[in-house]
């Protein structure tokens, strides 16, 4: 299945810089994975801590899955990291003991600061209870935590190099991904009318109301199901997506490029949720409505997107009917009658 944008002149999935992208200007994007890779193995291989019960150092890094990159768009870099690192840690005590234990963190991304990082530092199975592991708990976690906060600086500083380039001001931004509301998304737009440089949060941008309607062969409650259903999502967008079917549950699908969160929920006959592209200006979501009405032998569903910006009237419009109409009534039959 296309992705969302495809077929639409104005808007390009890309994975690379553009050939036209004079000075990188537009947009450009750097794997960073790994780099960080070594960098955090640098930083973390060989921390220690010492008090008067002993030492202790962290000797191994078994496991570092993730990834990270960096996006310069007109001129702000936005940063893209999620890793899962697991560590190993020995252990000596004043009296020649030697302890082995594990470290885990599995949440160092983008979306968290580095003081809200879990920390998870244990003894091995079998291993004789020791003060030590008190001492990796206080004194060692603070410095893990030390190492993984110069990893982010170092992230957007020593691997920027070149990337940072000259705003009005003289001097770049820089943004997080969950700071531009788009963490798990590595595809990147750029719309060739060049009116989607991102706004600023608070800024007014005009805005339009699109309503949409169509038919589906189904009963409101299995239609109702599809918007929710994690499973279903996937299916009919073909790709990767977390949905969280409640209310204040956030989804992300189409690769990140769409993004949002269900407001209001009434089983089987409306959904309410804000609801973004990637792209469109910081921090701005639009309030979708979704109305289900039972028709006997179909359901009729009723959109109402208010808060469009005005430059995205059509590409909006156009997603909507070919990325969840369209989509949905192929994947799950809800488009022919069948005799």
């Amino acid at each position: 299945m296309a992705k969302w944008g495809e077929g639409d002149p104005r808007w390009i999935v890309e994975e690379r810089a553009d050939a036209t992208n004079v000075n990188n200007w537009h947009w450009t994007e750097r794997d960073a994975t790994a780099w960080s890779s070594d960098k955090l193995k640098s930083l973390l291989l060989g921390l220690s801590v010492e008090n008067e019960e002993g030492s202790c150092e962290v000797t191994e890094v078994s496991k570092l899955e993730g990834e990270a990159s960096i996006n310069n768009r007109k001129g702000k870099l936005i940063f893209f990291y999620e890793w899962n690192m697991k560590a190993t840690w020995t252990g000596k005590s004043k009296a020649g003991i030697k302890y082995n234990g594990s470290i885990e963190v599995p949440n160092l991304s983008d979306e968290n600061d580095t003081e809200d990082l879990d920390i998870s530092i244990m003894l091995n199975k079998d291993e004789p209870d020791t003060p030590l592991v008190h001492l990796m708990k206080t004194r060692g976690a603070e410095k893990i935590r030390e190492a993984l906060g110069s990893y982010i600086e170092l992230l957007k500083t020593e691997f920027t190099q070149g990337m940072i380039l000259p705003t009005s001001n003289g001097v770049a931004k820089l943004e997080t991904a969950s700071q531009s509301k788009a963490k798990f998304d590595k595809t990147q737009f750029q719309s060739s009318s060049g009116t989607a440089a991102p706004i600023h949060t608070g800024v007014k941008i005009p805005t339009c109301k699109i309503s949409l309607k169509d038919t589906f062969l189904t009963s409101p409650a299995d239609l109702y199901r599809v918007f929710l259903n994690q499973e279903m999502v996937q299916a009919f967008t073909r790709s990767a997506a977390t949905v969280e079917g409640e209310k204040g549950g956030k989804f992300r699908l189409l690769e990140g490029n769409v993004f949002g969160e269900f407001t209001e929920l009434v089983p089987d006959e409306k959904i309410v949720m804000k609801w973004r592209f990637n792209n469109w200006p910081c921090e701005h979501y639009a309030t979708i409505t979704l109305t289900f009405l039972d028709r006997s032998t179909e359901t009729e569903l009723k959109v109402e997107c208010r808060g469009v910006p005005n430059s995205e009237e059509d590409q909006t419009k156009d997603g909507w009917k070919r990325y969840y109409f369209e989509a949905i009534k192929q994947t799950f039959g809800y488009g022919a009658r069948l005799f």
